[in-house]
């Protein structure tokens, strides 16, 4: 669990509701359903005409990250790296054959195949750095949908306050409802603002240094698969992978 997460975000709209209540204000002055409505409506519909389906739907899926990050070691990994080099060393590399039933991570499932079947180091590496490359891409796509919210829901905003003053203009012989009509403007427009900087930007960068993470840790997985390959010492696959943690 990512608590940085949610202490940012707790701090992020505790500040704003203090800040409100220390003006003078009320916070339910802050809860305007209609605003919701235009700001989140309207940043979801033009995302999802922006993105294909796949997209969207990786970069919702991805969302989970922000609070339960991805499983990721790369002590883990380099134990598990170093444990087949020595396996390699002293019963060759149809010895790894048996390993790879309890590898749940396809792409680490992948390589060790590629290495039992023999294939060469550098052909190894080209195989892998193809995959990790469209991975990368992939969650890259999925993570700018909330950027790209991030962009439209502040203009997004914007359009709802125009639709509140729009309706305060309709109804200026009607003072009982010139009240609302001014409410949705402005907070409207504080729905925007803050939902693209509270919310989608910062969701964004933290897939986007997951997905950082992630690649990371597959480039460190193929060097030390190489090395094995190749026959390297177990100690030097080590240390050379030891290069790869942040």
């Amino acid at each position: 669990m990512d608590k940085t997460s949610f202490i940012g975000l707790t701090l992020g709209v505790a500040a704003i509701l203090l800040g409100q209540v220390l003006e003078g204000g009320h916070i339910s002055s802050l809860i305007q359903p209609t605003a919701f409505l235009i700001v989140i409506g309207g940043t979801l519909g033009a995302v999802m005409l922006q993105s294909p389906l796949r997209v969207f739907r990786d970069g919702v899926r991805m969302t989970k990250w922000v609070f339960v990050p991805p499983p990721s070691s790369h002590a883990e990994l380099i134990a598990l790296a170093s444990a087949w080099s020595h396996a390699a060393r002293k019963e060759g590399l149809l010895a790894l054959e048996t390993r790879l039933p309890a590898l749940s991570d396809p792409f680490a499932r992948k390589g060790l195949q590629l290495v039992v079947d023999g294939v060469e180091p550098q052909r190894l590496r080209e195989v892998l750095e193809v995959e990790i490359d469209a991975w990368g891409a992939q969650m890259k796509q999925g993570a700018k949908i909330w950027e790209a919210a991030g962009g439209y829901a502040p203009t997004i905003g914007i359009l709802g306050a125009v639709m509140g003053l729009i309706h305060v203009m309709e109804n200026l012989s009607d003072p009982s409802k010139l009240g609302s009509g001014i409410a949705v403007a402005f907070v409207a427009t504080i729905y925007g603002v803050g939902f693209a900087n509270l919310v989608f930007l910062p969701i964004s960068k933290k897939l986007m240094a997951h997905v950082a993470t992630g690649v990371s840790q597959r480039e460190m997985l193929v060097d030390g698969l190489v090395g094995i390959a190749n026959g390297d010492n177990p100690r030097i696959i080590e240390n050379r992978m030891q290069g790869y943690v942040p």
